[in-house]
């Protein structure tokens, strides 16, 4: 079932939450005890991220350096698989234009039909961090529209190089990001919105938000893409605030802002465990608000937060 239906057929407000594939090298155990915590609320689906490759230097000794690239995190594909087998849960790996050509993607899209994989989110993903700017591989897609159209073109039957797929399997559903505080690189909210709409245009069928502490600016945010004529569900992305240091990391890292009453409570915290049980306390009231408006899910960005999260989850499922 698409998560867009499994969305509407639930009586209640969804649960969904996103986790990271493992560091190369190390095992799964980790995220299967992070799922295992947070089973007990029947989540309707997973999401896994994509990490890109990224350049790293060796020195060769000679006061030379090599450069070869490196994906600290691989495996998404496989571990949706893992996650799917194990646990009967829907999966969505996450599919980025950053870091990948046409042809590393149709891969992709090839692997997970083999694996019965069908719902994705599409993301054009952040710049690599060697640049100033996000600049796409040779024969990649520079955004996420451009990375949708070509999953159309893969579930009409037609690859990359315009040749026929002979086998017709499921098609591909898929979501996509929205920002209530707008992305960082749109020069306002309203070509933020107007690309949201080409995405949904294209077939997108629900969008996650980026995580936000201000419900005031989701409710406003949902009311534009309405009046912009955008139907599809507006599913909200929460993460609960744990540590003092955040209140500088997550404005710079996401581009939100952090709400003044949230940011004087905090700097009262005098250590990370007060904090940690304000962001939960600040959290629940959050999700609260939103179920009382009928948000139709909410996603939780689990990663560095799945205790919080529990505690969350305890007080409004």
């Amino acid at each position: 079932m698409r998560v867009v239906d499994l969305i509407k057929n639930t009586d209640k407000t969804a649960f969904s939450f996103e986790v990271l594939p493992p560091l190369k090298g190390t095992g799964i155990e980790k995220l299967y005890k992070d799922i295992d915590t947070l089973q007990e609320f029947c989540p309707k689906y997973i999401n896994i991220t994509t990490h890109r490759s990224e350049y790293v230097y060796h020195e060769l000794g000679n006061g030379l350096f090599e450069r070869a690239r490196l994906r600290r995190r691989p495996g998404t594909v496989a571990v949706a698989a893992a996650i799917h087998n194990k646990y009967g849960i829907t999966t969505v790996p996450h599919i980025l234009c950053s870091g990948f050509s046409r042809e590393d993607t149709e891969y992709v899209l090839l692997d997970l039909q083999f694996l019965n994989i069908t719902d994705l989110l599409v993301l054009r993903g952040d710049k690599a961090k060697h640049e100033s700017t996000f600049t796409p591989e040779p024969n990649g897609p520079s955004h996420a529209l451009e990375l949708a159209e070509q999953i159309n073109d893969f579930n009409r039957g037609v690859f990359v190089d315009g040749s026929p797929v002979k086998v017709t399997n499921t098609p591909f559903s898929y979501g996509v990001a929205c920002y209530p505080e707008k992305h960082e690189e749109s020069p306002n909210m309203e070509q933020d919105i107007y690309w949201l709409k080409k995405k949904v245009e294209a077939g997108a069928e629900y969008a996650v938000t980026q995580l936000f502490y201000d419900n005031r600016k989701y409710f406003e945010f949902v009311q534009k893409v309405r009046e912009a004529g955008i139907n599809i569900p507006i599913i909200p992305g929460i993460k609960p605030l744990r540590k003092k240091s955040q209140l500088t990391v997550i404005p710079k890292t996401f581009k939100v802002d952090i709400p003044d009453e949230l940011v004087q409570e905090a700097l009262k915290c005098e250590t990370d465990e007060a904090t940690e049980a304000l962001g939960t306390e600040w959290c629940i009231q959050q999700c609260k608000e939103l179920i009382a408006h009928g948000v139709p899910s909410i996603h939780f960005y689990s990663v560095g937060a799945v205790d919080s999260i529990k505690q969350v989850a305890k007080a409004i499922y």
